[in-house]
């Protein structure tokens, strides 16, 4: 069975850093476009960064400059580098795989940049 499972969330002080990690299995990786999206309580389920296969990124505005999405296919896992973290930061992050029969998704992991 395809699984995705995040780790690395937590609670940080402002201008902390934090690095996400997914690991997926029960897939082909390697060809395969991930992302890390982040929601907040009441939002739409937003894109934070995006690799893909070939290792081309794009950001949202909000982060650009201090998130780095990087993969390493060998092990199978996306990670997500967060620096100069602010309270607006704060969400559960999720990890997304993207395929050519559909996406599939982690079950989230809970950032928590504090003032």
């Amino acid at each position: 069975q395809v699984q995705l499972v995040e780790s690395g969330g937590g609670l940080v002080q402002a201008g902390g850093s934090l690095r996400l990690s997914c690991a997926a299995s029960g897939i082909i990786f390697s060809i395969n476009t991930m992302g890390w999206y982040r929601q907040a309580p009441g939002k739409q389920r937003e894109l934070v960064a995006g690799i893909s296969r070939g290792g081309s990124t794009n950001y949202a505005d909000s982060v650009q400059g201090r998130f780095t999405i990087s993969r390493d296919n060998a092990k199978n896992t996306v990670y997500l580098s967060m620096n100069s973290l602010k309270p607006e930061d704060t969400d559960v992050y999720y990890c997304k795989m993207s395929t050519w029969r559909g996406d599939y998704w982690g079950q989230g992991t809970q950032v928590t940049v504090s003032s």
